[in-house]
């Protein structure tokens, strides 16, 4: 059968000799069919061109088959793979993404919550860096709403999150593990949404109570902002004051890198003089020299949830976790890792 003639659901049903209902159920992803009908299925799609009429299923399902995405700075790497795996997760459902970028402001994310100016939306999902859970309380629009990071508080909305107290512990952690005994935290901030300054902030104080080791308040670097130059300005800091550390918790990958190419500009060996570990695992992580240690949060699995809350209906509320794991790589344990 010609690819361009006009192929129905029924002609792709025939030619895998299965009922018309299990070919829908393979289009739409509903019912259950075992992984080799589907791929048989998929295969006469294919070979046979069809087509499926898709604004017609979406006026019967009462879908759009839409959702949108909002993350607050699609130049930080991190947020920018959060994105695509979003978008990957949802493009595996058949659903299409309209990403948008907040850059922290207020306005920004309430008008995302509130699904203002954008067209018909299945779902919301939003990592708000300002707003907290009392601006949801008197949300008005009805599209269901996933939040995404730890800014956020008790709310009654679907809650994706890593535990970021409990992963700078288990970092920190790591790094007394390896007899390190002066470790610097650069990411503190006191102004501004700085959610995850104090929470990661916290996980650095409990694993260093927890060794029995006195926090010392001349170890903390204040930045203004998560990028590489305020991560350079830390160790800077640091070295300037003749400040004694033996290792760095950066509170994130593009923090330790700054604060990596200080280091080895001024000629201290990594990590034979100072380990370095980082958060959130982004890929420049992997290609640092040397590598780069750091908290890795299962940032597809954060994506598969996401998505899948906003196929059930309505999402149920709740926290859900996402789990994190420490790549150990050259920047902490040596080597060419």
């Amino acid at each position: 059968m010609s690819a361009v003639s006009k192929t129905t659901l029924k002609d792709v049903a025939a030619h895998v000799g299965v009922s018309a209902k299990t070919v829908s159920n393979v289009v739409n992803d509903t019912g259950w069919v075992t992984d080799d009908l589907k791929s048989r299925v998929r295969e006469a799609i294919a070979e046979l061109g069809y087509r499926p009429n898709v604004a017609a299923r979406k006026l019967r399902s009462g879908r759009s088959g839409m959702i949108a995405v909002a993350l607050p700075d699609l130049s930080q790497p991190y947020f920018a793979e959060l994105a695509s795996d979003l978008v990957r997760a949802a493009q595996e459902r058949a659903i299409t993404v309209l990403v948008n970028q907040t850059d922290g402001r207020e306005d920004a994310e309430r008008r995302i919550a509130e699904g203002i100016d954008l067209p018909v939306m299945d779902g919301l999902i939003l990592s708000p860096l300002v707003l907290s859970a009392s601006d949801f309380e008197n949300r008005v629009d009805a599209t269901p709403l996933i939040l995404l990071g730890e800014h956020v508080g008790k709310t009654q909305l679907p809650h994706v999150a890593v535990d970021n107290s409990a992963a700078a512990r288990t970092a920190v952690e790591h790094l007394l593990s390896l007899g390190r005994r002066r470790i610097a935290a650069i990411g503190a901030q006191q102004a501004g949404p700085n959610e995850t300054s104090v929470l990661r902030l916290g996980g650095y104080r409990d694993a260093l109570a927890a060794a029995g080791i006195e926090m010392d308040p001349d170890l903390i670097i204040t930045v203004d902002e998560y990028r590489r130059a305020d991560g350079a300005a830390g160790a800077t800091r640091l070295l300037d004051a003749g400040i004694s550390f033996d290792a760095v918790f950066a509170f994130n990958d593009l923090l330790a890198l700054g604060a990596m190419h200080v280091l080895t500009e001024r000629g201290v060996g990594i990590p034979e003089e100072v380990a370095v570990m980082g958060f959130d695992d982004i890929e420049e992580a992997r290609y640092s020299t040397p590598a780069l240690s750091s908290v890795a949060p299962n940032t597809r699995e954060l994506a598969r949830i996401a998505i899948e809350l906003l196929r059930t209906n309505p999402p149920v509320p709740g926290v859900y976790p996402v789990p994190f794991t420490i790549a150990q790589r050259a920047s902490t344990v040596g080597g060419t890792s």
